[in-house]
């Protein structure tokens, strides 16, 4: 076990004659980050800059995947555009808030997300919620990979889907191997080229006159589409929140939480609004009757890609190309968090998960979503939507549980105690968080609206045969509420 201030990492393997210490202390050679899950000292947080905090999501959510999400607002849901905004909107706004609260919670206690989960869920329930976001690592990387991929081929139509899921994924990769400090790093930069990109589409769509000819539909869509609609912007925008703190347990222990809260807002919202809205506003000129509707013709030739595309090339010819590459390459930001916190996922799993170094795991990740990607290169659009959908779900459920736990048993930040973060007799048994998980499932699928399956409550939420989603709505509530009173009885019983 390793001690309460947590072991130096990589301890058991400083003399150690089989491969993994010889992996391990070869890693250490090159600056690989040594330390997994254990608990960050307090000495060892010496990154003091909420620029680092901000531009961490500045980065991973000015991309083109962001953009995608917002397509989705007609090609999916055939929401207007004035409708689509206010969507994107609202939906972002409480979207972020629990991955801003959690990242504040990395200085206080130098503990990881997953890690962090185990206050609420105990030492073993929490593996059930690892589960969960292995899946969501997993899929997020996957779903990011087609889409890069889809740019590539609209730029290069011999360069076949999986050869830019590949390029994408090495890349990836080759920055998340290295760790915290270089996976921050290439944040810190990576957003100022694509956000130049993403500007040059905003001067070449407007300069070509159709965004003001596009049409508003104000007023015309099925409250069904919109909540649907939110669903999946809310699934996007708080799919950061399980490993939220990953990215703030080297800020020092006395860093204002407010002014750590400020810079993740900061970092998530502009982004999110920029490229979504911009996605929507693209998408929507896909119904402009002006004869050969290039916008309608890209779309259908590759997706998002060919959306793109449909701006960029007539105009800015081979200089458009060149601009779609850098916001494929954008996939990398995005996936850098995925690929970096599905390692400290996997090992809450289990001390022998633990023993496994970080970026080993980095590696097997790597491998899988790679696997996932390339079949369901042709299937973007499902894919993404159904994804995004079970992301806010699940993810809604966690914060029921974790958000009652916090507020009305810990009281606030002076309820944990960081010395107990690997003592399992010391955490709370998890029993009523698992039960509330279970009782937040039920809501979520009275709620839910999918191809395969409508809930009796999303059927009057909307127009049939689909309905509305509200699903991660009534998931976040039903466990909530489930929790309060499971874990009133848990603390009577167990004392813990």
């Amino acid at each position: 076990m390793f001690d309460d201030e947590g072991a130096v990492p990589g301890e058991a393997f400083e003399h150690g004659s089989g491969i993994l210490a010889k992996m391990h202390r070869l890693a250490g050679k090159f600056g690989v980050e040594q330390r997994g899950i254990e608990r960050v000292p307090e000495n060892e947080r010496t990154d003091s800059s909420l620029l680092n905090v901000g531009t961490m999501w500045f980065s991973a959510n000015m991309v083109v995947s962001s953009f995608a999400i917002g397509v989705l607002g007609k090609s999916v849901f055939f929401l207007g555009f004035t409708d689509a905004i206010f969507t994107v909107l609202f939906f972002n706004l409480i979207g972020i808030i629990p991955v801003c609260y959690f990242s504040s919670m990395g200085p206080r206690f130098g503990l990881r997300q997953m890690v962090l989960s185990r206050y609420w869920f105990g030492f073993h329930g929490v593996k059930l919620i690892a589960v969960f976001n292995v899946l969501a690592c997993i899929g997020w990387s996957a779903v990011n990979c087609i889409v890069g991929a889809q740019l590539i081929h609209a730029v290069n139509n011999d360069v076949p889907g999986f050869a830019g899921i590949l390029i994408i994924a090495i890349c990836t990769l080759f920055v998340c191997l290295f760790g915290y400090k270089v996976v921050h790093v290439y944040e810190f930069w990576s957003w100022i080229p694509t956000f130049i990109v993403f500007l040059i589409i905003v001067g070449v769509f407007a300069n070509s006159g159709d965004f003001v000819n596009l049409p508003m539909r104000v007023g015309t869509s099925e409250m069904g589409s919109v909540l649907s609609f939110g669903s999946v912007i809310y699934g996007f925008a708080t799919g950061w929140t399980s490993y939220a703190a990953d990215y703030t347990v080297y800020q020092p222990v006395n860093q204002a939480r407010k002014k750590v809260f400020l810079s993740t807002w900061i970092g998530l919202i502009i982004p999110l609004l920029f490229t979504e809205m911009l996605g929507v506003s693209i998408i929507t000129a896909t119904s402009l009757n002006n004869g050969d509707n290039k916008y309608m013709t890209g779309y259908k030739a590759s997706g998002t890609g060919g959306l793109l595309a449909a701006v960029l090339f007539p105009p800015l010819a081979g200089f458009g190309q060149f601009c779609l590459i850098i916001l494929a390459l954008s996939i990398i930001a995005n996936n850098c968090p995925n690929i970096y916190s599905v390692a400290l996922t996997v090992q809450v799993f289990g001390r022998w998960t633990q023993k496994v170094p970080r970026f080993i795991w980095t590696f097997v990740g790597s491998c899988v979503y790679v696997a996932i990607a390339i079949p369901g290169y042709n299937h973007f659009e499902r894919v993404l939507t159904n994804f995004m959908d079970m992301i806010g779900y699940w993810l809604a459920i966690y914060e029921g549980i974790a958000f009652c736990d916090h507020f009305f048993f810990k009281k606030g930040m002076k309820g944990y105690d960081p010395k107990i973060y690997d003592v399992a007799k010391a955490l709370p048994p998890g029993i009523a968080a698992v039960v509330a998980f279970c009782f937040g499932v039920a809501g979520m699928v009275t709620g839910m609206s999918q191809v395969w399956f409508v809930g009796p409550i999303a059927l009057h939420a909307g127009k049939a045969p689909f309905g509305g989603d509200v699903g991660f709505e009534l998931g976040f509530a039903f466990a909530f509420v489930a929790y309060f009173f499971l874990r009133h009885a848990e603390l009577r019983f167990f004392q813990r």
